[in-house]
């Protein structure tokens, strides 16, 4: 038991230099793959709720190969199936990148997110009350003020409860990290198993962060969605 406390010591909760490894490769790569998911997300959201064909037919097919297709292949695919292309590894700004496990791993996970944080903008964008953009107008805000005034922050707010089901299951995803060897909770608990063979009790552990990061997460977005949604809640009399 000393023996598997020392393992996850030194591979959960350690770090030597820049070395990070475990419950911090774990967060770094739910925060990175979120962000980067939600900054791409906004606009191409905005393109999928548009009228023309032209402008969001190219996201539509995105967002539909993406939620379509399972994200353990879509990693196979960036951390094997792209190397594997002459002009990738014939390049050496290319070849640097997909070598490293790390950016081919969050290349994947962002690029999943994305899809998924898409749909869900792009859903509340289109259900923005008409009465909210006729009065806008009415106003004499451009198309430009429109979206980054009244369209956007309404959408974004409302999208809130969907959106924070959608971080917890890209925590979920980050297990499938350590295919591609990155040194994940789930990666680091196959190797203290190995070290240690307390199966139950390494799992367990694992199990018991993942749970308590879903906690934080829960109780931070209720936090939120208390502040930024009460002016959704009935008001009294």
């Amino acid at each position: 038991m000393i023996e598997l406390v020392r393992q996850y010591w030194q591979n959960y909760l350690y770090t030597d230099g820049y070395q990070f490894t475990g419950l911090v490769i774990t967060l770094w790569l739910l925060v990175a793959s979120i962000g980067l998911g939600f900054c791409l997300a906004i606009p191409l959201a905005v393109a999928r709720s548009s009228s023309n064909r032209f402008i969001s037919g190219p996201v539509w097919l995105y967002t539909y190969v993406f939620r379509g297709t399972p994200l353990y292949v879509q990693l196979l695919v960036v951390y094997t199936g792209l190397y594997s292309l002459h002009f990738v590894h014939s390049h050496a700004l290319l070849d640097t990148f997909f070598r490293n496990a790390m950016n081919c791993t969050l290349l994947a996970f962002a690029l999943n997110e994305c899809a998924y944080v898409t749909e869900i903008f792009a859903g509340t964008i289109k259900a923005t009350p008409y009465g909210e953009i006729e009065a806008a107008q009415a106003y004499g805000m451009s198309k430009y003020k429109l979206y980054t005034r009244i369209i956007l922050p309404s959408a974004l707010r409302r999208a809130l409860p969907n959106y924070s089901n959608e971080v917890i299951l890209m925590l979920h995803a980050t297990t499938l990290a350590f295919t591609a060897t990155v040194p994940d909770i789930l990666k680091v608990t196959r190797d203290v198993n190995s070290a240690t063979y307390a199966s139950f009790q390494a799992y367990s552990i694992a199990a018991v962060l993942y749970a308590c990061i879903v906690f934080a997460l829960v109780w931070a977005f209720r936090r939120m969605e208390a502040r930024l949604l009460a002016f959704l809640k009935p008001q009294g009399h």
